[in-house]
């Protein structure tokens, strides 16, 4: 069982969390243009310059960083300068990040990346990161220490994500996980053992990177590019820990002018995407330095994910990039000042790490386990009969929980994990509820003992109307004669299915005796033109005496008929068999639409009937009706009353 914690602390080894300001330089690139008398900037000395009014050449303004390289620097110099004492950070779980900002045809990506005469920060970085942890003959410096680098790189071209690894994965999302950090899901990740093997992954990848000429940059970057380098430190003895460290390495595309860039179409839209970003990067520095309670991080790809570097958790370096040339004037003025304000920015690095649990309640967690997926009432049964049998295991339980990992031979340590996991794996094999969270295996168990009891239920009822019709049946055979000697308030008309539309029935005869009859022999009654049934189970006889013939009946009426005998008594043996046997039929093998047909069946009974089917099987007899849900006994009851009469009149 592993655990996550977070372990706040500074390179030093410090306990409390320890502040780190973003460290900012500045690089001034060498004189391009013929005219060398028209600079606007002046280095005074390794840590301040000045920037010339355009207007009065008399007038300075004066900027002090953490460090100022000359147009004579080279790279050597500005990499060990400001961006190697953050790479230890990376060993002990934390995250640092190395971003280059500046105007266009500053040379940002010069400094990030170099060429193979002059190596930028980008492959210094990763040499001297690979050599801290392989050490000088191969191996890891620290003892039972393993390491595992990967990387991952990516370009944020008009407010998407694009994979430079796999140029296939386009608009990747940008993600925070519990513990803050960001992340990028899908991205690609490639391991990396050696310089050869980053090399073979990087140098691909960057002619993916989208460039394009402009009046200022024949390879202008018209996206921001972002390499990850991950570091994960291993642990091989016990307590196995495992720290992993982030490093960015950003090279930001460059603010434009486009009266002077002469950007069109496509490069319009491309130099407004890049405008607009560091824009929202400019708010996320001013919004820090106020101390306001939100940061606008989300309004952009680039600063959601700049989070951790700016105000999050990493050691974070800055280095602003400004051009010498008199027209460059504003773009340097603007950069000097966004640098001056991230400077001011406070970051509080920490540490984290996952490492094993230090308690050891296989036992005990499996015996509660196995109790919980039982039903409440053998749940309670049991757990009284083990505390009868065995007073003391609680204590024992208790006692187990308390034992220490450290404390214990590496070797035993080791054992005892694989002991647990090879038990963790029986008891979920064992009871399959197990692998459900608590919370919804108590709601199945829940609803587990709600469907037994609503099955107790439909069995008591169903028992209760069998012998309700066994009354019935006895009534009807000690009468010996006909059930059906009844009077207008007790008229039952389910034994006359077929609608009656345009039938009357005089009122003023209502208070008469009635007389139904029997279905005799094939006397089902006649149909009309329109489909209407006459006369249906009545004696001509009746007709002929003026008794009235029962047309409709009202729900009172009907409410009055629930404790009378059986009206299947009173159709032939065959019919009624055979009008079962044809409704049986249409349940078990009937589409959709051909149980519609049937009587008091619509759309909704229908899908309900063969979905019941799908899950339980065949139906044995028409009464299992009743057991579907949507459907009550007496229901059912109407249901077989409408359809066999239907089916003998046919």
């Amino acid at each position: 069982m592993a655990m996550r914690v977070s372990i706040m602390e500074s390179h030093g080894g410090s306990k409390r969390p320890s502040p780190s300001r973003v460290r900012v330089s500045v690089r001034l690139r060498p004189y391009m243009e013929k005219d060398e008398d028209k600079t606007c900037v002046r280095g005074l000395d390794s840590q301040s310059l000045e920037i010339v009014n355009w207007r009065n050449q008399l007038e300075t303004m004066q900027y002090q960083f953490d460090a100022f390289y000359g147009d004579k620097a080279t790279q050597r110099e500005i990499y060990t300068g400001s961006v190697y004492a953050i790479l230890p950070h990376l060993l002990v779980g934390q995250n640092a990040s190395v971003f280059a900002y500046g105007p266009t045809g500053a040379g940002k990506t010069h400094t990030m990346l170099g060429n193979p005469n002059q190596p930028g920060i980008i492959p210094r970085a990763v040499r001297d990161l690979l050599q801290m942890t392989r050490g000088t003959n191969g191996q890891p410096e620290e003892e039972n220490w393993s390491y595992a680098i990967t990387m991952s790189y990516v370009e944020i071209y008009q407010e998407k994500v694009m994979d430079l690894l796999e140029p296939k994965n386009k608009d990747l999302p940008i993600r925070e996980d519990k513990d803050h950090n960001i992340l990028i899901p899908g991205v690609t990740q490639k391991t990396i053992n050696t310089f050869s093997d980053f090399d073979e992954h990087f140098i691909p990848a960057s002619q993916n990177r989208t460039v394009a000429c402009t009046k200022l940059n024949d390879r202008s970057s018209r996206s921001h590019a972002v390499l990850l380098i991950k570091v994960q430190k291993n642990q091989q003895v016990s307590p196995f820990r495992q720290l992993t460290g982030k490093l960015y390495l950003i090279d930001l595309a460059g603010s434009e002018d486009n009266r002077r860039t002469g950007n069109q179409g496509i490069r319009l839209k491309e130099s407004g995407a890049i405008n607009s970003s560091l824009f929202t990067l400019s708010k996320v520095v001013d919004a820090l330095n106020q101390g306001l309670p939100r940061i606008p991080y989300r309004d952009s790809k680039l600063t959601r994910l700049l989070q951790d570097s700016l105000g999050g958790s990493a050691h974070s370096v800055m280095i602003a990039n400004i051009a010498p040339e008199q027209k460059y004037y504003f773009d340097t003025l603007t950069a000097l000042n966004f640098a001056a304000k991230s400077k001011q920015i406070i970051n509080k690095p920490f540490s984290q790490e996952t490492t094993q649990a230090p308690v050891l309640p296989t036992l005990k967690r499996h015996r509660d386990d196995v109790e919980s997926s039982a039903p409440s009432r053998h749940l309670k049964k049991n757990r009284k009969d083990s505390t009868e049998e065995s007073p003391n295991t609680s204590k024992d339980c208790t006692d187990s929980k308390n034992l220490q990992l450290a404390s214990l031979d590496p070797a035993v340590v080791e054992r005892l994990l694989k002991l647990d996991k090879i038990l963790t794996e029986k008891a979920k094999m064992e009871n399959p509820l197990l692998n459900t969270p608590k919370r919804e295996r108590m709601a199945l168990m829940k609803k587990w003992e709600e469907s037994q009891m609503e099955i107790e239920r439909l069995k008591e009822k169903q028992k209760e109307l069998e012998e309700k019709a066994l009354a019935a049946e006895s009534r009807v055979e000690k009468s010996g004669g006909s059930p059906f000697e009844l009077s207008d308030s007790s008229v039952n008309e389910s034994a006359f299915r077929a609608p009656l539309r345009n039938r009357t029935t005089s009122t003023a005869k209502a208070k008469k005796v009635l007389r139904v009859l029997p279905l005799q022999g094939e006397n089902l009654g006649d149909f009309t033109a329109e489909g209407e049934r006459t006369g249906l189970g009545l004696n001509q006889n009746a007709k002929e005496e003026g008794i009235p013939v029962v047309e409709k009946k009202t729900r009172k009426a009907h409410a009055g008929r629930e404790n009378e005998p059986s009206w299947e008594i009173n159709v032939r043996g065959d019919l009624l068999q055979k009008g079962r046997e044809k409704i049986l039929n249409l349940l078990n093998n009937g589409s959709v639409k051909e149980l519609k047909s049937l009587q008091k069946i619509g759309d909704k009974k229908a899908k309900l009937i063969v979905g019941w089917r799908e899950v339980n099987g065949p139906y044995t007899s028409v009464e299992d009706l009743a057991a579907m849900e949507g459907m009550t006994a007496k229901q059912v009851a109407s249901f077989i009353k409408a359809n066999i009469l239907s089916i003998a009149a046919s």
